[in-house]
C-alpha cells in the first residue's frame, strides 16, 4: 500500500508559518534532513507572527504598573491589552478573571490553592498530570477511564450523586487527551457537574491550540492551557474564569504587585490589604513578554480560523491511520473507538519493538521527532496498555532495552504549522521500519535509548 498524501484542497489552507521549520539534523546513517517536528502536544514551535511581534515589543521593554515612563505605560497597556485578548478568545463572561501563569500546571495549582475549605474534587484517572496532581490538600475521587462519552457523563453524575450535596466540589476535566487526542464532552460534563451543585475547570492545555473553546458556550467555570502548546514561548499560561473563589483566596503567592496596601504595626509585623481582581495572584513582576506572546498567537489562530485549521488537520490524522491501517504490527490507542473525533494526536505500540527504541529510530534515521514513554499520564497509559493504572513509571523513560517489551507508547502529534511533508514521511518511515527494522544498533543510556556509536 503506498503513503497516501493529503490531496490539495483550496478550502483548507497551508501550515502557518512556525520557527524552525527549515532546520536540518544530522542523520546516524550519513547526511542530513529537514527536521520533521511531530511533538506538537509537548510543545508547538512558535508561529513565525509571534516572535515578530515579540521582536517588535522588545526594543520598549519597560517596567508594567505604577510606572511612569512612557516605556512603563506602553509595556502596562501591551500586558492589560493581552489580558483583554485572551479573554475574548476564550469568549469569558462578563466578570471572569484572566490571570496569567506559568502553564497549565501552575494555572492548576494556582486554582487548588484556591479551593474553599472542605471542597471535594471529582478527576478521571485519564488526565494529564498537570489536572490530576494538584489536588493535594482537598479530598480527591478520582474515577475510572470511560469507554464512550456517554460512559463519562454517566459516571460523574453516580459519582456527585453520592458526595454531600451542600459542600464545595470541583470537576476537572481535559478537553482533549494528550495520549489518544480524543475530545471529551465537555458541555454535557459542565451540564452534569451543575446539576449537582459542582463547578468545573476545562484542562485546555490539548484542546485550545486546535478547537475554539467557548467558556461561556462550554459553560465551564474555568479554563487552564499553556503559552507553549498555542505557538507562543515557554514560561506562559492562563487560568481564566469565576473570579469568587480567587477573590476569596490568600493570594498565591506574596510579594508586590498583589498588595494594595502595607502598613507597619506598632508590635514590628505588617498588615497587608490585598487585591481582589488578577492581580491578587500575579505578584511579581509579571512576564509581560509571555502574555503578549499569548495574545498574538490568540489572534494569529483566530484570523487563521479554527474550522480551517481543524479540516487540515482532521485530514493528515486521516493520513497516519490510513497509511498504517495494513501494518498490522501497528495498534493506535483509543478510549472511545477509532472513529471518535480527536486533535492532532495518536499514540500507538509496535509489536516487537519497545517504544523508546522505535522512536529513537525515527529520530536518528530519518530525522523525525515524536515523544515516547507515559506522557505525564501513567494510569490512562497503563490502562490502554492493558497493564495496571495504578503501576509506577516515569516520563519518557523506558523499562527496558532496545527490542524488549515495555509498558510504553509512541506518541505523533501535528497542528497548524505541521508540512504535509513531515506526516508523509513519518509513515513511510513506520512502515520501513517495521518491514525493514533499524539500520543501526542502539543501546540504553541513561534512561533513553541512544544510537550506538563506539563501533
Amino acid at each position: 500500500m503506498s503513503v497516501p498524501t493529503v490531496a490539495a484542497d483550496p478550502s483548507v489552507h497551508a501550515p502557518l508559518p512556525v520557527l524552525g521549520r527549515d532546520v536540518t539534523v544530522p542523520l546516524v546513517t550519513g547526511g542530513e534532513v529537514t527536521y520533521a517536528a511531530l511533538d506538537y502536544a509537548a510543545s508547538a514551535p512558535a508561529l513565525q507572527r509571534v516572535w515578530d511581534d515579540v521582536a517588535a515589543y522588545a526594543p520598549y521593554y519597560g517596567s508594567v504598573h505604577r510606572g511612569a515612563g512612557y516605556l512603563s505605560q506602553l509595556s502596562t497597556d501591551l500586558f492589560e491589552n493581552a489580558r483583554r485578548t485572551v479573554a475574548e478568545f476564550l469568549d469569558c463572561r462578563t466578570g471572569d478573571q484572566v490571570v496569567f501563569t506559568r502553564s497549565t500546571t501552575d494555572s492548576l495549582n494556582l486554582l487548588a490553592a484556591a479551593l474553599p475549605d472542605g471542597c471535594e474534587v471529582f478527576v478521571f484517572e485519564t488526565e494529564h498530570h498537570a489536572s490530576l496532581l494538584p489536588w493535594r490538600d482537598a479530598r480527591v475521587t478520582c474515577l475510572d477511564a470511560p469507554r464512550s462519552p456517554r460512559q463519562a457523563v454517566e459516571t460523574l453524575e453516580r459519582a456527585l450523586t453520592d458526595r454531600d450535596p451542600h459542600g464545595p466540589a470541583l470537576v476537572c476535566v481535559t478537553g482533549a487527551s494528550n495520549v489518544t487526542g480524543e475530545l471529551w464532552p465537555v458541555r454535557e460534563l459542565a451540564a452534569a457537574a451543575h446539576a449537582h451543585g459542582a463547578r468545573i475547570v476545562l484542562d485546555a492545555a490539548q484542546l485550545a491550540p486546535h478547537h475554539a473553546v467557548s467558556v461561556t458556550g462550554l459553560d465551564v467555570d474555568w479554563v487552564a492551557f499553556s503559552g507553549h502548546k498555542l505557538y507562543a514561548p515557554f514560561g506562559s499560561g492562563v487560568l481564566a474564569g469565576r473570579a469568587d473563589w480567587l477573590r476569596e483566596a490568600e493570594p498565591y503567592l506574596a510579594g508586590g504587585g498583589a498588595s494594595r496596601k502595607v502598613t507597619r504595626r506598632e508590635d514590628g509585623g505588617v498588615d497587608v490589604e490585598w487585591h481582589d481582581g488578577a492581580a491578587r495572584h500575579e505578584a511579581g513582576s509579571p512576564n509581560v513578554i509571555g502574555a503578549y506572546s499569548i495574545a498574538s498567537a490568540c489572534k494569529a489562530l483566530t484570523e487563521a480560523g479554527f474550522e480551517a485549521l481543524a479540516a487540515r488537520e482532521e485530514r493528515l490524522v486521516r493520513v497516519v491511520r490510513e497509511g498504517l491501517a495494513d501494518v498490522p504490527e501497528v495498534r493506535f490507542l483509543s478510549l472511545f473507538g477509532d472513529d471518535a473525533p480527536r486533535v492532532g494526536v495518536l499514540s500507538f505500540v509496535v509489536e516487537g519493538w519497545n517504544s523508546s527504541h522505535f522512536a529513537a529510530a525515527l529520530s536518528a534515521e530519518y530525522g523525525i521527532g515524536v515523544r515516547d514513554g507515559l506522557f505525564c499520564a501513567h494510569p490512562l497509559v497503563r490502562t490502554l496498555l492493558g497493564g495496571d493504572a495504578r503501576a509506577q513509571g516515569e516520563c519518557g523513560a523506558p523499562e527496558a532495552g532496545p527490542g524488549e517489551k515495555s509498558l510504553n507508547a509512541i506518541r505523533v502529534s501535528f497542528g497548524a504549522g505541521t508540512p504535509d511533508e513531515h506526516v508523509e514521511r513519518f509513515v513511510r518511515a513506520v512502515r520501513e521500519l517495521v518491514r525493514d527494522g533499524a539500520r543501526w544498533s542502539y543501546r540504553t543510556v541513561d534512561g533513553r535509548c541512544v544510537p550506538d556509536t563506539s563501533a
